[in-house]
């Protein structure tokens, strides 16, 4: 016999509960209920940290972190205002931007689309874009010397208007402000013919919304000079820190500008996530804690069957902690062995998750992500050795907390009335 006696007691009463079929299956049930909660748990909380990941990562590869708007007029010299912004804390890289609605036409075809001018060598130090190019060259929106319009699309909008790289389309942007003109509320479109050069591909709704034009043509269209521009975009080393960032950097420029930053624009879609992570968290818990229920009750016919026992070791001087203790053990080894289980298949659920999901839209034939919808066509999953933890030790202290009531229950056993009725 090894000590303390409550553990070995609580162990002895753990191998000795086979011998009870339905003890047994209560036992059994609760140990599979812990394990299927935590398991379920720690592979929703990984699926939402690969949402997360791809949020940061992909979509706001190419959505600004930051953006400083120029208010009343364009922003003066932006070469000077870049190389200053860019020697600021946090920030990675800046690059000018003209952010303009317009209307693309080829034939009879129409699409309404958001036209960006950008200067495609500083363009990819803020975003990702050139990576998504399927066909052409993002480079040859650099061709200004060239004195051609140029184009890179969706390639959800090369599908509406049923173009190919080479292909010139009409490009409809509205005509500049001009105070004081009533004639320009009325006042036609700027026309311009631009050839496609570039169709990227990144998946969701971006596809089917996004063009871009170069920085020269964009301040042609606005009537601005050649070092002027509508707005600086920043990218940042710390996303979730964008807004405090954008304030920090504009304190210190000498323009009026407005501060956005991606939670504006995308900022439901992590905020999305969070609610699904705390909603499924709470959920799951509660599933936990249903499970751990049915070691109240294993626990409850335990101290029935053992009420002889209790009232021989209260004879022989047994303390009630030590009572108490043993059942607790007992119980605990539901807990335990349960949030281990469920802890182990977790763990493999979530680290193969991506190719189970796939295995099984092959099998299938179907596809529960579209990237005709969503920005991404797979479920993501990262494991995050905290919510492994934060899950076992949820699942540990509500089966500690389930063995109380009984065991305590067990203290005020009468060993004088127990075995007088023997």
């Amino acid at each position: 016999m090894f000590k303390p006696l409550s553990l070995f007691l609580g162990w002895r009463y753990v191998r000795s509960r086979q011998g009870n079929g339905f003890s047994a299956f209560i036992s059994a049930s609760s140990t599979f209920g812990i394990a299927l909660g935590v398991m379920v748990l720690i592979v929703v909380l990984s699926a939402m940290n690969g949402f997360e990941r791809e949020l940061t990562k992909k979509l706001l590869s190419i959505v600004p972190h930051v953006e400083l708007i120029g208010v009343n007029a364009p922003i003066k010299n932006w070469p000077k205002a870049i190389e200053k912004m860019g020697s600021a804390n946090n920030v990675i890289a800046a690059a000018p931007v003209i952010k303009l609605t317009g209307m693309l036409q080829h034939g009879l075809a129409l699409k309404a689309v958001e036209v960006r001018g950008v200067d495609a060598e500083l363009e990819k130090q803020v975003s990702s874009i050139n990576d998504y190019i399927i066909d052409g060259d993002w480079q040859r929106l650099a061709s200004s010397q060239e004195q051609k319009n140029h184009i890179v699309v969706g390639s959800g909008v090369a599908k509406k208007l049923n173009v190919v790289l080479g292909d010139k389309i009409q490009l409809l942007l509205p005509p500049p402000k001009s105070t004081g003109n009533i004639k320009q509320v009325f006042s036609s479109p700027v026309t311009k013919t631009v050839e496609i050069v570039g169709v990227f591909k990144f998946g969701g709704t971006i596809d089917d919304t996004l063009a871009y034009i170069p920085l020269n043509l964009a301040n042609d269209v606005m009537g601005y000079d050649i070092t002027e521009t509508q707005s600086i975009r920043l990218s940042v080393n710390d996303v979730f820190s964008a807004a405090a960032i954008g304030r920090q950097v504009s304190y210190n420029f000498d323009h009026y500008v407005y501060i956005n930053n991606w939670t504006r624009e995308q900022g439901h879609l992590y905020n999305d996530i969070q609610l699904v992570r705390m909603v499924m968290f709470i959920v799951l818990v509660l599933v936990i804690a249903v499970a751990s229920f049915n070691i109240v009750s294993t626990l409850i016919m335990a101290v029935n069957e053992k009420q002889g026992d209790i009232a021989i070791l209260k004879t022989m001087g047994a303390s009630s902690t030590t009572i108490m203790l043993a059942f607790i053990t007992q119980g605990l080894v539901n807990g335990v062995v349960g949030s281990l289980l469920g802890a182990g298949c977790g763990i493999y659920l979530a680290l193969n998750l991506t190719d189970i999901i796939r295995t099984i839209e092959e099998f299938m034939g179907i596809t529960f992500l579209s990237g005709d919808v969503y920005f991404v066509d797979y479920l993501p999953s990262v494991l995050h050795s905290s919510d492994v933890y934060a899950t076992v030790i949820t699942a540990l202290i509500m089966s500690f907390i389930a063995t109380i009531y009984p065991a305590w229950r067990a203290t005020k056993i009468e060993p004088a009335q127990v075995l007088g009725q023997q």
